[in-house]
């Protein structure tokens, strides 16, 4: 008789006063604006439902404070790992879109062609961001015994770049087909023959640990 499968959440943190204002974050420690924590607390008591064997988040505040939303509402240990943080934008922390395209319109071409850029000059890779996620996670999936569940508090951009490495999915592919996760929507990984199966992405409120269902899938 086959282990019953382990299953990672993936959980992006709440809403931001800079994602409510458009600016970009990386590494800055924006705090959950009042939204977002409405979002953690609603949030937290759905996959509270699941029986979770840990949790572990970012150490910035947004992710932190998400997480904490969910501890409060479930026994499982709560840890933070500096891996699981945003990719460092550089000098665009803070910055919309619009002021990046004026400075530098050249580098955002290159994001958009595919071309993986260090953001901003000074920040990071996607090739970095996967290799410290994936590392992390690794380490929490060694922890987990056959059936238990743990829970990644994590952040948009290190959340699609790790979901795919753990499911084997090229990263180039994975930056043209999966749609941005909202604010407090997760991703769901379910252990399956030795590897992990992406099962759901983009989730709201919808059944856990269910790979064969049909997830619900929201837009931003």
């Amino acid at each position: 008789m086959s282990a019953a499968p382990r299953h990672l959440i993936v959980w992006r943190h709440g809403e931001t006063t800079y994602n409510a204002a458009g600016r970009w974050q990386g590494q800055f420690d924006a705090p959950l604006s009042d939204r977002g924590r409405e979002q953690a607390a609603t949030v937290a008591e759905h996959l509270a439902q699941q029986d979770i064997s840990r949790i572990v988040a970012s150490d910035l505040t947004r992710a932190a404070d998400t997480a904490k939303a969910l501890a409060s509402v479930c026994d499982a240990p709560l840890t933070f790992d500096e891996r699981f943080r945003e990719v460092n934008v550089g000098d665009w922390a803070g910055m919309t879109t619009a002021e990046i395209r004026a400075r530098q319109p050249e580098e955002l071409q290159k994001l958009a062609a595919g071309e993986d850029v260090r953001r901003g000059g000074t920040g990071e890779t996607m090739v970095e961001v996967c290799e410290r996620t994936t590392a992390a996670a690794r380490e929490v999936i060694a922890d987990l015994r056959p059936g238990e569940t743990a829970v990644i508090a994590t952040h948009g951009f290190a959340a699609r770049v790790l979901c795919a490495s753990l499911a084997g999915i090229p990263q180039s592919v994975a930056l043209k087909s999966f749609q941005g996760m909202g604010n407090c929507h997760w991703a769901l990984l379910a252990e399956q023959r030795g590897s992990w199966l992406l099962a759901g992405w983009n989730l709201r409120r919808t059944p856990l640990n269910t790979p064969s269902s049909k997830p619900e899938v929201t837009s931003r």
